[in-house]
């Protein structure tokens, strides 16, 4: 992305350098101008494939059209990224080798070979030929080492232990929970190949018919000048206020997220136009970076795109898209609501002062640029009357390619509209090989009957503890929570929340959990997992910009985005949680908003040390059980949660009365 804001009448925008290491999980190559250009037209020439496909699908199914979208993807990702650096690679590129080319060229035969006997290859999934063994295995290994290279080791060394398990489970002791019948390489392998829970499973089908569609239309509002517009917009809203340059990367983090899709490099982008205004407004770099990293974060956590993970979440409950929009809305609201405390607290402990910039007026902006919202409506407004969001959001891509015009400076004509396409197509490469190599996990889980497994295995755990229902429901969410999160530390938010949604969702419902409720909470946590020390990519980025330690920065970052961490604790453990997935009565949605925002605000006095004045560690103390009663969403427990908060805020009220009158006394003497 190119984003920018005017600082002085002049732009300025992060290097694509500056960007590149946190686009996506890892950093792509730099290739040489003309092979760019060949990998750039090849993408574009994918994108157009995938847009054509909303409205003239193949007629041989979804299963077709996913092996050919595998193998556009494959071999351009393991072209663009790199195995292994060797040395004496210079700095302006870094072109494949011969390995690559080979690798890429196998990995394209293996994708197409199934497209030659589309229908006899899929009856051949109970006995698979030798041929059909050989191709599915080199594809198999194809996928782990274009998923080792974007992504790193962790997600490829999971599927090895899966497939492992696979085959040797059957020689597990029969009393064993984890002991199956055991499966041979061949019906493993056809499992992954020739079925529809492996490789061309739900979660590629996610990323071929929706993710793609996104990127796509991230990166044509990117070049048609939106990107920029929101963060100009962003800081001509809040010129005067001391908590204006904490309110404008908040709502700049917001408003990016629908261009971006990334919360590392929503981040990246917001730091490097942002924090020379933060610190010009008085912001230690710890601080500073850590809010950056949360308002990054919280674009993948918003509406109106959320994330990848909620396209899978969307399929796996086979419900609209948009219901999955409903249920982020009420959480939204409360995530945003609590970084604007911690940056309400922050004003005043840091003592910040407002930073005037020369962007124009909103009035102006908004006058001028405002139709770069409509294209966002637009999405929202088709799906509201049941259009298919993949249909959505390809008729706000054309909608944005012609109000483009409206702005000479970024008209989507001829090299700008290449851009754009080769881009959506690039930004997908990553995401397609995770969601392609997490179809091991998802078709060994199905085939061994490992989900309900190791469901049962978490739910023992916590009886062997003990016998309360109530005691057993919190042992196990908060396992669950803790597990998401290790996950995530490790693998990209999309492959660990569907790890754990085909492992850990289970024992959720196993314990009279929702499956929308179990699947929100994890995906959070999965989310959360960006700005969790001690990897918080996030954080790392941010403290990067702001020359920060890392570690101050994380525990900041920790600090802004707390409510988020506990909040999904109210989705499966009260019997009221539901109404914040926007479930249930429109009554029940506002009071247990209003009682959540008690808490959250709670939750800032704890974190932020700050009411009216500094907060003791005693006022402090007592605010986190009332936050916590407050988040039980029942009567008893709201009750008492709201007098813990009065008694904090009333011993705070009589310090500040006694700093008052001491200040008077020493001014009168």
């Amino acid at each position: 992305m190119t984003v920018g804001v005017r600082t002085g009448g002049s732009v300025t925008t992060p290097s694509e350098e500056d960007l590149a290491e946190y686009e996506q999980e890892r950093p792509a190559r730099r290739l040489r101008p003309a092979l760019d250009l060949v990998v750039s037209i090849w993408c574009a020439i994918v994108s157009l494939g995938v847009l054509a496909q909303v409205f003239f699908p193949l007629p041989q199914g979804t299963q077709f059209y996913l092996v050919i979208f595998l193998a556009a993807v494959l071999p351009i990702t393991l072209l663009c990224y790199r195995g292994f650096r060797l040395p004496g690679r210079t700095r302006t590129h870094d072109d494949p080798g011969v390995v690559d080319w080979v690798l890429a060229a196998v990995a394209l035969a293996v994708c197409v070979y199934p497209l030659f006997d589309f229908d006899g290859f899929l009856e051949r999934r109970q006995t698979p030929t030798s041929l059909d063994v050989i191709a599915g295995a080199l594809l198999l290994v194809l996928l782990l080492e274009a998923c080792r290279r974007t992504t790193g080791w962790v997600l490829p060394v999971f599927s090895l232990v899966f497939i492992a398990y696979a085959y040797y489970g059957g020689y597990l002791p029969y009393t064993w929970s984890l002991a199956h019948q055991g499966f041979n390489f061949d019906a493993i392998i056809a499992q992954f190949t020739m079925g529809t829970a492996g490789f061309y499973g739900t979660p590629l089908s996610v990323a071929a018919s929706y993710i793609v569609l996104f990127t796509i239309y991230g990166a044509v509002l990117d070049y048609s000048g939106a990107g920029k517009f929101f963060i100009d917009l962003s800081f001509a809203a809040f010129k005067r206020s001391r908590t204006a340059p904490g309110r404008t990367v908040t709502l700049a983090g917001f408003l990016l997220g629908s261009v971006s899709g990334s919360g590392t490099a929503t981040a990246v982008s917001l730091g490097t136009v942002s924090w020379p205004i933060l610190r010009r407004a008085g912001y230690p770099p710890e601080p500073a970076g850590g809010m950056l990293a949360a308002s990054g974060i919280g674009a993948i956590l918003s509406p109106p795109t959320l994330g990848a993970a909620a396209f899978i979440i969307a399929e796996f409950l086979q419900v609209s898209y948009l219901k999955v929009l409903g249920f982020a809305v009420i959480p939204t609201i409360l995530y945003y609501l609590g970084i604007l405390l911690a940056i309400e607290i922050d004003a005043r402990k840091h003592e910040t002062t407002s930073a005037e910039t020369s962007t124009d007026s909103a009035w102006r902006l908004l006058l001028r640029f405002g139709y770069h919202f409509l294209s966002l409506f637009v999405i929202i407004a088709f799906m509201a009357v049941d259009v298919p969001p993949f249909k959505a959001v390809v008729y706000a891509v054309i909608i944005q390619f012609g109000l483009s015009f409206l702005d000479r400076e970024h008209r989507l004509t001829g090299r700008p509209l290449f851009k754009a396409l080769a881009q959506g197509t690039r930004s997908v490469l990553p995401v397609a090989a995770t969601c392609a190599t997490a179809g091991v996990i998802v078709a060994v889980t199905t085939q061994t009957g490992l989900g309900l497994n190791l469901a049962e295995i978490i739910v023992n755990a916590a009886h062997g503890l003990t016998t309360n229902p109530t005691a057993v429901l919190i042992l196990t969410v908060v396992l669950s929570g803790f597990a998401v999160l290790i996950l995530g530390l490790a693998v990209p938010v999309t492959a660990s929340f569907i790890i754990a949604a085909v492992i850990i969702s289970p024992a959720l419902v196993n314990l009279g959990v929702t499956q929308p409720e179990a699947y929100m909470f994890i995906f959070y946590y999965a989310v959360l997992s960006e700005v969790s020390p001690p990897t918080a990519l996030a954080a790392v980025a941010t403290a990067a910009i702001t020359g920060g330690k890392v570690m101050p920065t994380m525990w900041q970052a920790w600090k802004y985005t707390l409510p988020a961490f506990l909040v999904p604790f109210a989705f499966v453990l009260t019997d009221n949680g539901a109404h914040l997935l926007g479930q249930g009565s429109v009554i029940g949605m506002v009071w247990t908003t209003l009682v959540s925002m008690l808490a959250v605000a709670a939750l800032a006095v704890v974190t932020g040390g700050w009411v009216f004045v500094r907060a003791t560690w005693l006022e402090r103390a007592v605010c986190v059980p009332a936050a916590a009663l407050l988040l039980y969403l029942a009567p008893v427990t709201i009750t008492a949660g709201i007098c813990l908060l009065l008694v904090a805020v009333v011993i705070n009220l009589v310090r500040r009365q006694r700093q008052a009158s001491s200040a008077e006394g020493t001014v009168a003497s």
